[in-house]
């Protein structure tokens, strides 16, 4: 991985840390490429079995970086050409589809403001620790652009349709409580904590159960947009694979033994 993301693997957690602290971790052409092969390398490996995504420094994700895209921009211009914003379907969408996809609990240890894609990032985890100060931006309309990194997907999911719609036409700072308040953060923690927090979190998720994490995922994205009797039909389906997993075996024969499971990742 180049030095603008940073990746380890320990002891079933991969730690994926966006490493560009002197420009807030705004994503250019090397980090966006570094990241998106980081999580798919994570989504991969069989011996992954929860991610942390955070980021060094005081941002956590300020979005698109915004001084090589001006340059871009006026070399399409005089080519004639719209390569620039191909970085869409090249880089952004391959992240957050995944972030979202992969079969493991992603955590978004989130340092510091998160705006724009680096919102889309955060809202594609599936569990997100905040430090108490970050902030969150859509930021997109602020540029004259759309919404990208799945946010006009996640966004509503989280926050409602109606708010969703306030905060990507009325682009401002939200405090981590605010964000608290609206569902995007699950937990707000004082910013000396945050690392550890969210390391305690992944670390506690890459200790469970994990097919039936990726189970509770593949659910939830499905009832997101089908009828109550798929979703059910789809609940049956995934708990008969939950229910045959060794560690649906093991959790039980722990309740019963009044023991903590030792949970094996399959």
């Amino acid at each position: 991985m180049a030095d603008s993301v940073l990746y380890e693997v320990s002891d079933g957690l991969a730690t994926i840390t966006i490493n560009r602290p002197e420009a807030m971790n705004a994503m250019n052409t090397e980090a966006k490429v570094a990241l998106r092969e980081a999580v798919r390398a994570a989504a991969a490996d069989a011996a992954v079995r929860a991610v942390l995504l955070t980021a060094a420094g005081r941002a956590f994700c300020v979005g698109q970086d915004l001084k090589e895209h001006i340059g871009s921009l006026a070399a399409d211009r005089e080519a004639g050409t719209g390569q620039t914003m191909s970085t869409v379907k090249e880089h952004y969408n391959p992240i957050v589809r995944a972030l979202t996809g992969m079969p493991k609990p992603v955590v978004a240890g989130v340092n510091g403001a998160a705006a724009g894609a680096g919102l889309g990032f955060a809202l594609a985890a599936d569990y997100r620790v905040v430090a108490d100060t970050a902030k969150f931006n859509t930021s997109f309309a602020g540029v004259a652009l759309t919404a990208d990194s799945g946010v006009s997907w996640t966004l509503p999911r989280v926050v409602g349709p109606g708010r969703a719609a306030d905060l990507l036409l009325f682009p401002r700072n939200i405090t981590a409580q605010e964000a608290y308040d609206l569902g995007i953060a699950n937990k707000v923690v004082p910013a000396a904590e945050l690392a550890e927090e969210a390391a305690k979190v992944a670390r506690a998720l890459a200790e469970g159960p994990t097919l039936a994490y990726a189970a509770l995922k593949e659910s939830l994205a499905y009832a997101a947009d089908h009828s109550l009797d798929e979703a059910l039909d789809k609940e049956d389906e995934l708990q008969a694979r939950a229910g045959a997993s060794e560690d649906h075996t093991i959790a039980v024969q722990a309740f019963i033994a009044k023991e903590k499971p030792a949970y094996l990742g399959r």
